[in-house]
């Protein structure tokens, strides 16, 4: 996918807008989710309403190749979800703090 000026892939090959760390998913989501640019504005109030109509130009002139960043983007986060270490339950934070306030 061509990029245009706005926007920059970085070494990971996350695509933000340029200048910010604002993602192009990030945007893409809340459209998709029924966004106006005018909502888009005050969500992302870094970004100016022409820059936001200018992404949005570029995402429906490109929804095919975006629609699949977004999804392989969605599935690498889903990937790194579940090779992380599950967080202790509450059980788990009871014994923990019981044993320390023991152990003084």
């Amino acid at each position: 996918m061509h990029l245009p000026e706005f926007l920059q892939q970085d070494t990971d090959g996350w695509i933000h807008l340029a200048g910010h760390r604002i993602g192009l998913e990030d945007v893409v989501y809340h459209y998709n989710d029924g966004c106006s640019p005018e909502m888009l504005l005050a969500e992302f109030p870094t970004l100016s309403l022409a820059l936001i109509h200018k992404l949005l130009g570029f995402y429906l002139e490109n929804r095919a190749e975006v629609d699949a960043y977004v999804a392989a983007s969605d599935q690498d986060v889903a990937r790194q979800r579940a090779a992380a270490p599950a967080s202790p339950d509450l059980a788990e934070l009871r014994a923990r703090l019981t044993s320390a306030k023991v152990s003084h």
